[in-house]
């Protein structure tokens, strides 16, 4: 008999694959790309060159581990839960990074000569990081709810 599963879990993997392209392209275009996110990040004369080889780190980062949580979550004959589940915590990753990274001395969520418009009072990255965060929180929950099994004789199946 074949496993429903895998349709099952269509939901949770888009929401999971949306999230991916967002990491994937979120950190290149605000920080590489668009010329005003750009010029506070890898275009900002005042930032030294090592500065700048850490936020091409991060921006390679994002896009590697995008890459792999998407070739988990599309993979054949191999999309399970624990995949999804994988494919969230690896996505997490440069998010949870994000939200802590003020807890490090010297930090700060952007340079003072620079006024980004907050949304709901926060920094346009961390809103980002909130709302993708909640995005992998809810995959992660429906796919634990879709592959629930029923209380009763057919639980055994």
């Amino acid at each position: 008999m074949t496993s429903l599963e895998p349709d099952r879990l269509a939901v949770p993997r888009i929401l999971a694959v949306v999230v991916a392209i967002a990491t994937a392209f979120g950190a290149v275009l605000a920080d590489l790309v668009v010329p005003a996110g750009a010029a506070q990040h890898l275009h900002n004369d005042a930032w030294p060159p090592h500065a700048k080889f850490h936020d091409a780190q991060y921006i390679a980062m994002t896009v590697l581990l995008s890459a792999i949580a998407v070739a988990l979550l599309l993979r054949r004959n191999a999309r399970s839960r624990a995949d999804l589940r994988l494919a969230c915590a690896i996505l997490s990753t440069p998010w949870l990074a994000l939200l802590s990274a003020p807890l490090f001395p010297g930090t700060a969520v952007h340079d003072p000569e620079f006024d980004n418009p907050a949304v709901l009072g926060l920094h346009p990255q961390v809103f980002m990081a909130v709302v993708l965060l909640i995005l992998l929180l809810i995959a992660v929950i429906l796919g634990t709810r879709v592959g629930a099994k029923p209380a009763g004789p057919a639980a055994g199946r």
